[in-house]
């Protein structure tokens, strides 16, 4: 196994010989290829942006305006009125020719009038993106006319061919919502949840708050949304994410799971060998900005600026607030196995790794017996407990010295790689090592995991993936476009062999993995125990189960003409007024990506519909056909409310921006106060299935023996079993679900232990009897189905 000096390309001792010089070839090369490749990535990323500063038109297509401008002047033909003599006579004429100031000035006067009609043209595209009333069209309905002629507008105008970030710079700006409208909308969310004397309470601090200081924050609001591309979203990480003090295993990160059906091979390396290189063949898509940035209907593009810091980022922790930081390109990948960590490089001589190339890499880890440094095995905890103790041992003992270039390979590493001791059970029936397997990838214990990076790839012992995101940098649904990809590659494009081993021959013998060496003192040490007894704390009062629906799914929901997450919705607010006997605050994320810089909005769940609806379920008074009335009418105000979120008129980013200038103002508002204060008991979240099908198919078309070894046929068949993330509330749930399939939903349902009120196991058990309660009101006889007796397993 290659010791940490290997990785230095120019040594020289002095002795009594004199100077001893010793120069690491490969290692040299390597540096120097590892220069060549930044260049050029630098380059290209220039000209990208120069590209995407132009769509949609395109440089080309002004050089040939510009010709067309001077073969009409030579042809006597002057489009521009004058405009080109004059430039030529002021500007080019006493120093060139009379033909090349000509052409000159044609040129000019050319590009001049190219930019203002691509400006136009952008300018009419961020006035139609801005229009949504299409969204709001009933669905099943003929679209009016206004909606159609937009619609028209918008197909010839937006463009062909645009790379990831094209449309960056035509996407609106989130608006600002009225004080008025906010108050209101909120007023109305509340009343479920409280008695009369308590909502006159509110009603009298929102009017207050309204006429004293709630206008002066709205107007000093309007100023930030008129400077910034997104008055939320730097707040939102900054105060939200980066603030906290608290450790961000289970409290931030969040966990993705593999895919339901296929288990390729049983090698780990072999798995971890495709995964990672599947995942820089993703990341040489973002770079180059040949991915296609995601459309809704086809045809609203929207925001990609999230996929900027998916690798090669790290969380920094501070003693105040954390930092995120970002590195331009990376040529590593930092490994944890057996307690002990490797910087493995993944390009050789300028060429990125093929997966039979890196397998070598990590069968020499896997097979490597050196001992752990003292303290290497738990340094991972750090990262785990509060984010001041990390920031005090981070800046008195890994500032200088070896620790300090140890943990600039794990930092500045495109994103690392856990070779995990443990074998995961999964699959499609719910039992306890299930359970375990969703636990260990949301924090494993504690201290084999790197909780900081941007991305952790977890691999069992049986080849069994995973992966762990820090929150900071974006939300779910870009990391699950890349984990997608990621398997459809290593599945269907790169494959196994018979063995299950990698397919193919190494075409070189590449860099040997580079053991990173450590010099941990006691007191440090000391701190890395501390951290960890935290930690170990806080992961085994984590409470979490997976419940596996697979009686009916979406397609039952859509035959019953309700939407499935509005569907699912209400199971939950049914299943949890059942749990916890009143009803709650209930957090739904709903995207803000239509505009520039947009991340989430919350969806309150919980309303006065779902609630008339969710108390006739147990009122044996209430009609069937009112139960289902009742039901229709609450789903389509939870429609109402999610398309209000993602149209800008959400509720809580608004308050939670004039809760932040309050403090920086030093006004102290008793309605800001209660309203940021207020616990969501229940939060959820939908996990968007995303599947690139023109890329699946095209893998499917290449390599139909590994579609048909596997039994690949479509997404379905690579459906992942969704992820989730830690409880937000202290006595509350947290629940992440996925719409896998036709007949198919994953609840991943979190709590915590030491909570009286609740019980994960529980509340999964509620869940299918409110999903199945739901279907009887829309079927004769209640269905007795293989599935709904899961819980006598465990």
């Amino acid at each position: 196994m290659a010791e940490a000096h290997e990785a230095v390309a120019f040594q020289f001792t002095v002795g009594a010989e004199g100077v001893s010089v010793n120069l690491s070839y490969d290692v040299f090369k390597a540096l120097l290829y590892s220069g060549l490749r930044s260049w050029k990535l630098r380059c290209r990323r220039t000209m990208n942006s120069l590209y995407n500063t132009m769509y949609p038109g395109h440089p080309l297509r002004g050089i040939a305006w510009c010709g067309v401008i001077y073969g009409l002047n030579i042809k006597g033909y002057d489009p521009s009125y004058g405009l080109i003599d004059w430039i030529e006579s002021h500007m080019f004429k006493r120093y060139f020719t009379p033909d090349n100031s000509k052409t000159l000035a044609c040129i000019v006067f050319g590009t001049g009038a190219y930019i203002v009609l691509v400006q136009i043209h952008q300018s009419a595209l961020k006035r139609l993106f801005s229009y949504h009333g299409w969204m709001y069209q009933e669905h099943g309905k003929k679209m009016g006319f206004g909606t159609q002629l937009w619609g028209g507008l918008v197909k010839l105008l937006i463009g062909r061919n645009p790379s990831l970030y094209s449309y960056q710079s035509v996407l609106p700006t989130l608006p600002l919502p009225s004080l008025d409208d906010t108050l209101r909308r909120y007023l109305r969310t509340i009343r479920p949840l409280c008695n009369d004397e308590e909502y006159q309470r509110m009603v009298v601090l929102a009017e207050e708050f309204k006429q004293t200081v709630g206008r002066k924050l709205q107007r000093y609001l309007w100023l930030k949304w008129l400077i910034s591309t997104n008055y939320v979203s730097d707040w939102w990480e900054k105060f939200v994410y980066l603030r906290g003090r608290s450790p961000i295993m289970v409290n931030s990160n969040f966990y993705g799971l593999d895919t339901a059906y296929i288990r390729p091979t049983k090698i780990q390396t072999a798995r971890a060998a495709n995964a990672v290189c599947a995942a820089f063949q993703y990341r040489n898509e973002l770079d180059h900005q040949n991915l296609k940035p995601l459309m809704v209907q086809k045809l609203i593009p929207i925001c990609s600026s999230q996929y900027e810091r998916q690798f090669n980022t790290t969380r920094i922790p501070g003693k105040e607030a954390d930092k995120l930081i970002h590195y331009s390109d990376s040529h590593h990948i930092a490994v944890y196995h057996n307690g002990r960590w490797y910087k493995v490089f993944m390009y050789y001589q300028n060429n990125l790794l093929e997966p039979c190339e890196l397998q070598l890499q990590l069968d020499a880890i896997v097979r490597d017996t050196t001992s752990p440094d003292y303290g290497e095995k738990y340094l991972g905890a750090l990262t785990a407990g509060e984010r001041t103790l990390w920031a005090e041992a981070r800046q008195t003992y890994f500032s200088t010295g070896v620790n300090r270039s140890s943990l600039e390979a794990i930092e500045k590493a495109a994103f690392v790689l856990i070779l995990d001791d443990e074998e995961y059970d999964i699959g499609v029936e719910m039992t306890e090592k299930f359970d375990a397997y969703a636990h260990s990838i949301l924090h494993g214990k504690a201290y084999n995991r790197w909780f900081d990076k941007s991305l952790n790839f977890i691999i069992s012992k049986n080849a069994v993936v995973g992966i762990n995101v820090e929150h900071s940098w974006a939300d779910a649904p870009v990391s699950v476009q890349l984990y997608e990809y990621m398997i459809a590659e290593d599945i269907v494009n790169f494959s196994y062999d018979e063995l299950g081993n990698t397919r193919g021959t190494p075409r070189f013998t590449a860099l040997k993995p580079i053991k990173l060496k450590w010099s941990i003192p006691e007191a440090c040490n000391d701190m890395i125990e501390k951290s960890f007894v935290q930690a170990k704390s806080l992961y085994e009062n984590v409470d979490l189960h997976v419940y596996i629906h697979n009686t009916y799914g979406k397609g039952f929901m859509k035959k019953c003409k309700l939407s499935p997450d509005a569907y699912i919705q209400m199971a939950l607010q049914l299943a949890h007024y059942r749990d916890s006997g009143r009803f709650n605050l209930t957090y739904e994320a709903s995207m803000t990506r239509l505009f520039r810089d947009g991340r989430t909005e919350t969806v309150r769940s919980c309303s006065i519909e779902s609630s008339q609806w969710v108390k006739s379920m147990d009122d044996p008074t209430v009609t069937k056909d009112e139960r289902v009335k009742l039901l229709r009418d609450a789903c389509d105000h939870h429609q109402q409310q999610y398309r209000d979120a993602m149209t800008g008129k959400g509720i809580d980013r608004h308050l939670f921006c004039l809760y932040v200038l309050s403090k920086y103002l030093e006004i102290e508002s008793p309605f800001l106060q209660q309203v940021l204060h207020e616990p969501w008991k229940l939060s959820t979240s939908q996990t968007p299935v995303n599947y690139d099908d023109k890329h699946l198919k095209k893998l499917l078309a290449k390599h139909p023996e590994a579609a048909a070894k596997y039994g690949v046929v479509n997404s379905h068949s690579l459906v992942p079993l969704g992820g989730g993330f830690g409880p937000v509330a202290a006595d509350g749930y947290g629940v992440s679900y996925i719409i896998a399939t036709e007949d198919l939903i994953y609840f991943h349902i979190s709590s915590n232990k030491s909570s009286p009120e609740t019980d994960s196991k529980r509340f999964g058990k509620g869940i299918r009897q409110a999903m199945e309660d739901m279907r009887v009101l829309f079927d004769d006889q209640s269905h007795n189905v293989d599935g709904l007796n899961e819980y006598t397993k465990i």
